[in-house]
């Protein structure tokens, strides 16, 4: 079932429990959607593979399906359910990874009690579409276990200039000076939005910086703009193009003294000031964050870059779908 907030934020669109493709083993080339599956066996999902004949299999092994979304759904914002996968997966739709939870080996971390929801980039869907899952099993039952399995979009979705949720560079650590690099390709890959525990950072509490480079064309660079960056655990900073814009939290000098309460809860979004984002060229977005304790990272969308008008239109529009 969805938690109460993505219960008042999306709405199912379409099923896609029951008969799924299904083959024990490892190939990326499984995530594509030119892969030939005909020789695969199926399964039931959800429901765990030991139920339905690969008793006492643990290690890895792929699911497939396909699913059809016409014009109507290739504008939309898409999500994906897939309930509780015991114990790791990564979700690809039509071959580009979209998600993970948990760590596969050989740093393995299970997360067989996380609800997955995975956000589909616009670009990437079409007609046809395939939905691959790979999946680990450590020990026990493995597989997408249960819960809800089906297609999501949002009930009101934000109209952004840019669209930000997928992959960005991420750094642990703190310096200042990476809010302006040349350079970011020694930085590690990392799906936003998406805790950082569940892409390889578990336990890790303290400072990571999160960054992401783009760039605008004249019209955009003159219109006046908003950062949203969905939900952070716990407080942030945000920058753009080496400039300090705007923060949720108190940031101090003693990391004893940083106390973090209800910020992880609250909806970043960042007034940028004109003649910040510079046309045409190369601009850098840098994001800051410090995680006290438990979960940490840019962890709920929506994310992106949009008018100041058309956010405060959506905010208008939210109160009035949450009065109805």
């Amino acid at each position: 079932m969805l938690s109460k907030t993505y219960s008042q934020e999306l709405t199912p669109i379409k099923e896609l429990s029951g008969s799924w493709k299904f083959s024990l083993g490892d190939n990326i080339e499984w995530s594509s959607p030119k892969f030939n599956d005909s020789d695969w066996k199926t399964i039931t999902v959800p429901g765990s593979w030991e139920e339905q004949g690969y008793y006492g299999y643990d290690g890895i092994a792929w699911y497939r399906k396909s699913f059809n979304a016409g014009s109507d759904l290739q504008n939309q914002n898409l999500y994906i359910e897939l309930g509780y996968i015991d114990d790791v997966d990564e979700v690809f739709i039509n071959g580009v990874k979209i998600g993970a939870t948990g760590t596969f080996p050989p740093f393995y971390k299970t997360a067989y009690n996380s609800h997955r929801i995975y956000f589909i980039p616009k670009k990437l869907v079409k007609t046809e579409n395939i939905i691959a899952v790979r999946v680990f099993d450590e020990h026990l039952e493995g597989g997408i276990i249960q819960g809800k399995i089906q297609l999501l979009k949002e009930k009101l979705p934000m109209e952004f200039s840019i669209e930000l949720q997928g992959y960005w560079k991420f750094k642990k650590g703190d310096d200042v000076k990476w809010s302006d690099l040349e350079d970011y390709s020694g930085w590690d890959d990392i799906i936003v939005p998406g805790l950082w525990e569940n892409q390889g950072y578990k336990n890790y509490d303290g400072f990571a910086w999160y960054v992401i480079q783009f760039t605008p064309d004249e019209s955009l660079a003159k219109e006046s703009l908003v950062m949203v960056l969905g939900k952070i655990d716990d407080i942030d900073q945000l920058y753009i193009n080496g400039q300090f814009i705007a923060s949720t939290g108190e940031f101090k000098g003693n990391i004893n003294e940083i106390n973090c309460t209800f910020e992880y809860n609250e909806q970043r979004g960042y007034y940028i000031p004109k003649g910040v984002i510079k046309p045409n060229v190369r601009n850098t977005i840098a994001v800051r964050i410090y995680d006290c304790r438990g979960d940490g990272g840019i962890y709920k969308g929506p994310v992106g870059i949009i008018t100041q008008d058309n956010y405060i239109e959506y905010w208008k529009n939210k109160k009035g779908l949450r009065t109805e």
